[in-house]
């Protein structure tokens, strides 16, 4: 074989490790949230069931917003992201024995369910809605 042609191999060898590697990072991760608890539900279990109890208390203005916030996500992971945000919102709707959910509500659940890095754009945003953010930094 030439040395171009090993080189080849080589270099599709350690691409092809690496995306099995990264792939799955992404489905071990998967596999613990979908893992039981001590109450006998998974994190994911939670989450679909705080959604499916708040379906109703969501209002058209207040899904346009989240769909907003969740923009900038990559359209691949837009769906998951924005069912986590909605998860917590809605476990923050129970907690509060919210009659609907509020702009209040889907900011501290954004800011609760995302990591650090997306903060910045949450804060772009709500200046661009004219909303004081000053309630909210607490959470920040």
């Amino acid at each position: 074989m030439s040395g171009w042609f090993m080189t080849l191999i080589i270099t599709w060898s350690v691409i092809f490790f690496g995306l099995m590697v990264i792939g799955g990072f992404f489905m071990f991760r998967k596999f613990l949230k979908s893992l039981p608890k001590d109450d006998g539900k998974s994190i994911l279990d939670w989450q679909t069931d705080y959604i499916k109890q708040t379906r109703s208390l969501w209002s058209d203005e207040q899904l346009a917003f989240l769909e907003e916030l969740v923009a900038p996500v990559p359209q691949l992971f837009r769906d998951v992201a924005k069912e986590k945000i909605a998860g917590k919102i809605g476990q923050l709707a129970l907690k509060n024995k919210a009659r609907q959910i509020t702009e209040a509500l889907i900011i501290e659940g954004y800011i609760k369910a995302t990591p650090k890095r997306d903060h910045k754009f949450l804060r772009k945003t709500l200046t661009k809605h004219e909303i004081d953010i000053q309630p909210y930094e607490h959470f920040f």
